[in-house]
């Protein structure tokens, strides 16, 4: 009974860091769109080294940026192995109504 506890256990601990994982690059994702989509006017490099620091200080690391005009579009990625996780985000300015 203990051995199956310690399983369960395990495999909770696993699924909560596979969520924090999930959710770190969601945020450094969304940040670093943001970020980028803030500096478009600076040109792709600017933007996109910008969006690198942003991500970094999210402790994420910027894995894909593209700036197209004024909407940027970048992935983040946070933990390792099995616990690997990327997000895609978007940011620009409001389509008109």
């Amino acid at each position: 009974m203990i051995a199956v506890l310690c399983v369960v256990f395990g495999v909770v601990l696993a699924l909560g860091q596979a969520v924090v994982a999930r959710h770190r690059a969601a945020g450094g994702a969304d940040l670093a769109a943001l970020a980028a989509a803030d500096h478009w006017a600076e040109g792709r490099e600017a933007a996109c080294a910008r969006a690198g620091r942003i991500a970094e200080a999210q402790g994420t690391r910027l894995v894909r940026c593209a700036v197209v005009g004024d909407v940027s579009d970048v992935t983040a990625a946070s933990g390792a192995g099995l616990f690997a996780a990327q997000v895609r985000a978007r940011a620009g300015p409001a389509e008109p109504e």
